[in-house]
């Protein structure tokens, strides 16, 4: 009898597992088939095709779920022993599925946001840059409201476990407490997210700005609710805490405009023909006129000590990767100019001082003797020099 009885149970589960399975390939090819319906509806509608995609792949999950929990519950004994485990299981998976869906909605609405009031312009332009600080904040509040959703999630997983009962209501109903115990296990952590925030929406940094950390030229190329991503001129990545950009200063060349202003430094001969120099600058600005947006293009003198001139060529252009190329063709072609001009190079100059002149005054006979030294070394001949003075005052 106990043997029949385990047989009977076998062939009960088996029956009940190809129900469920059956109905979750069934399920599987109805979700395919509705996926080619959305998209031919779609062909035309940008929205149509972003929803199908985004949600493909939860909603055939959370289909053939739904399907497995109905077939499972018509044909399987509700007082099996196996039935309870199998029912939490899909309740679980059932969650998840929700989770998934909930948060690639997000992510749709963050698109169609972005498309709607960041869309146009992209590059380094004036049009460009409310375009990346929408951006930089609908990515920053994407991230914040996933995190969300996957931590009710977690905890609408946890309330279906009785042992975790407790602490699934405490994620729901005490969230002050959840702040406070979170705050002193992770209090670092927190300070990022709060900083990531903060970022985001005093409109410190965007994605896509120029800035100058460490010493280092890069662009932002993401940033998260923890850490911010430069990439620095050379294609590497700087990763930084989010705190790094609230406690320390740095240099953002692209906050409300792109245009920026460099210069171009050169130590030439104090005979260089400055206006011929000038004219040569205005030669070469205009044939890069795609680098130079002809709001500033000057030559000044700024220092004229030890032994050269030094030059500033003050140039502006639409953005900093422009300003870059404009210096270095400036500074080379100054050069070759320069080169054709070997007089104007900067050079050292020593020159002999000149021979002081003979001294043709007659010179008296006293000290004509004194400077013979016959009347000096002793008292005695000073004497006799002072006598021999007077002799020859008195002739």
């Amino acid at each position: 009898m106990p043997e029949e009885s385990t047989i009977e149970s076998a062939t009960d589960l088996a029956f009940t597992l190809a129900w469920v399975a059956g109905a979750v390939v069934a399920t599987y090819f109805l979700g395919v088939a509705l996926s080619w319906v959305v998209q031919r509806i779609g062909r035309r509608s940008a929205v149509v095709r972003a929803i199908e995609v985004l949600t493909r792949m939860p909603v055939r999950t959370l289909f053939m779920l739904i399907a497995a929990t109905i077939a499972l519950g018509r044909t399987s004994d509700p007082d099996a022993s196996w039935r309870s485990a199998a029912d939490h299981t899909l309740r679980v998976l059932m969650i998840a599925a929700v989770t998934w869906l909930i948060a690639n909605l997000v992510r749709l609405a963050e698109r169609r946001m972005i498309a709607r009031f960041a869309g146009g312009a992209t590059g380094l332009t004036d049009a460009d840059v409310h375009r990346r600080k929408v951006q930089t904040q609908l990515t920053v509040l994407r991230r914040l409201a996933v995190a969300i959703v996957v931590l009710l999630g977690i905890a609408a997983a946890l309330m279906t476990f009785p042992a975790f009962a407790d602490i699934g209501t405490t994620l729901f109903a005490s969230a002050g407490v959840l702040s406070v115990v979170a705050g002193l296990a992770a209090q670092t952590s927190l300070g990022a997210v709060f900083a990531g925030l903060q970022i985001a929406f005093t409109d410190a940094i965007k994605v896509g700005d120029v800035v100058v950390i460490e010493k280092e030229w890069g662009r932002i190329e993401e940033i998260t609710l923890t850490y911010v991503v430069v990439t620095i001129w050379d294609e590497r990545r700087l990763i930084l805490p989010c705190t790094y950009f609230t406690t320390t200063p740095f240099e953002n060349w692209t906050r409300n405009a792109t245009e920026v202003m460099g210069i171009v430094e050169l130590d030439v001969d104090f005979t260089v023909p400055l206006e011929e120099m000038r004219a040569e600058l205005k030669r070469i600005l205009a044939a890069n006129e795609h680098l130079w947006d002809e709001r500033l293009g000057v030559l000044e003198v700024t220092s004229a000590i030890n032994g050269h001139v030094r030059v500033w060529i003050t140039v502006s252009a639409p953005n900093s990767s422009a300003l870059w190329g404009l210096r270095c063709a400036v500074r080379e072609a100054m050069i070759n100019w320069l080169q054709r001009r070997e007089s104007a190079l900067p050079r050292w100059r020593f020159e002999p001082a000149p021979a002081p002149e003979p001294d043709h005054r007659p010179v008296p006979p006293s000290s004509r003797v004194a400077s013979e030294g016959v009347f000096t070394g002793s008292e005695e001949a000073e004497e006799r020099a002072r006598a021999f003075e007077g002799e020859d005052e008195r002739v």
